[in-house]
């Protein structure tokens, strides 16, 4: 596994790199001046323009501004924001924990009902509970994200009144009233993005386990007197985690306007800010790649015929 692992980092290097130079060249090739704010003020001087351009390095060839990205990349770098002039890197921090925060905490709530779930309703196939589940799973998977949160801000921000109506992304939390202040104003959008992974994941594991639960060796489980139970936890769900796997390896954003890393690399593309585009694009290309080593070898974990040498 070890040898395994090493293989695919050293794999990966040209691959980030690959994706860093298309993605550097494509942004270079697209419409879009990053200093169009300058162009459009008739009082900014067209010499100062050239002297911003050119203390930003925009009046390089993109080869050579693409070298230059590297190096400082390779040092930890990420640059500076061409639209607010502050670090990239600091950019990222002050919006990773809200991204981590609700994206985690709905990918876990969404696993830690998922998989008992799936698995209770594929034993008991065709049973009531599992059309109601079912069902209800349809929906979630079904229903786009935006309805659900707008439903649930209908209901229990306008109606009821019960919790806040929009994401405050100045909330520090320093005491108890700030902390509770954060927890309400997250429930929302926690609950909308764990029923959705929830319900996707219900059906997948729901699926994996139909598939293995007729396979030979849980007939050989059983015909040697293990229990129903054990045999369905310690063989039939361990070997269906797999599809799982794979699911919880993506990691997404979405909706009530958390203030999170796709909603900065959104703005940042409408304004034409290439050292923020390229730092979060390359950061999600990372974390695909670290995510499907990490799934890769979970599957070992999970599946005890698959072995890497």
């Amino acid at each position: 596994m070890g040898r395994y692992v090493l293989r695919r980092l050293i794999i990966s290097v040209p691959t980030l790199l690959g994706i860093s130079a298309v993605i550097f060249f494509v942004l270079a090739l697209a419409p879009g001046d990053p200093l169009a704010q300058f162009a459009n003020n008739p009082e900014v001087p067209v010499e100062v323009r050239e002297r911003v351009r050119a203390s930003l390095g925009l009046d390089q060839p993109p080869a050579v501004r693409y070298v230059h990205w590297l190096g400082q990349v390779a040092q930890g770098d990420l640059g500076f924001s061409f639209a607010s002039r502050s670090s990239v890197t600091d950019l990222i921090l002050q919006r990773l924990p809200n991204t981590l925060a609700v994206i985690g905490m709905a990918y876990l709530i969404g696993i830690i009902v998922a998989i008992p779930l799936g698995t209770l309703i594929a034993v008991k196939r065709y049973s009531l509970i599992d059309h109601f589940v079912t069902s209800i799973a349809f929906v979630g998977f079904s229903v786009p994200s935006f309805f659900t949160g707008l439903l649930l801000i209908l209901i229990f921000a306008v109606n009821l009144r019960w919790l806040p109506f929009i994401y405050d992304s100045t909330v520090v939390v320093a005491d108890l009233p700030s902390l509770g202040k954060q927890l309400r104003q997250s429930i929302m959008p926690i609950t909308v993005l764990a029923f959705f992974y929830a319900a996707t994941l219900t059906r997948y594991v729901r699926a994996e386990v139909l598939e293995n639960l007729p396979q030979d060796y849980v007939r050989t489980a059983r015909a040697k007197g293990l229990r129903e139970r054990a045999a369905v936890v310690r063989h039939v769900l361990r070997n269906s985690l797999i599809p799982v796997i794979t699911l919880v390896a993506v990691i997404t954003e979405s909706i009530f306007s958390v203030p999170g890393i796709g909603q900065l690399l959104i703005l940042s593309i409408v304004n034409s800010d290439t050292p923020v585009v390229m730092a979060v694009t390359f950061i999600f290309a990372v974390l695909v790649v670290v995510f499907n080593l990490v799934a890769d070898a979970l599957y070992a974990v999970a599946d005890p015929r698959i072995r890497y040498s």
